[in-house]
């Protein structure tokens, strides 16, 4: 099991995109930014979870997705889906991993036909 202290994996966002085209429904996808951002920007299978919202969904975490899956957190930049992570993590999950640069990247690296904002 992760240390909860263990710095949390990055994955860039040409890897996201391998792994949601060669994933299996084990894959978890999170994104926790806000409805607003999710109306300009987003990719297809991600769970909406904005973190402001975090009372509504915070206690559900571990009947909604299996904490043993592999779990894949985005925000807008990085930063907000790392926090995310790291509360997973606290929350017994075992395969967490951020990714970096967020929608922002992948919108640059992977699909220019995502809005940036």
């Amino acid at each position: 099991m992760n240390n909860p202290q263990d710095p949390i994996p990055q994955i860039s966002p040409d890897t996201l995109a391998q792994r949601m085209a060669e994933a299996g429904e084990d894959l978890q996808l999170i994104d926790v930014r806000e409805s607003q951002e999710v109306a300009i920007a987003q990719i297809p299978g991600f769970t909406i979870l904005p973190l402001s919202e975090y009372e509504y969904w915070s206690k559900d975490i571990t009947t909604r997705f299996n904490p043993d899956a592999e779990t894949l957190v985005i925000c807008h930049h990085g930063i907000r889906s790392q926090q995310m992570c790291q509360w997973l993590r606290s929350q017994g999950f075992t395969n967490v991993k951020n990714v970096r640069g967020g929608i922002h990247e992948y919108s640059h690296l992977v699909d220019p036909s995502i809005p940036q904002y």
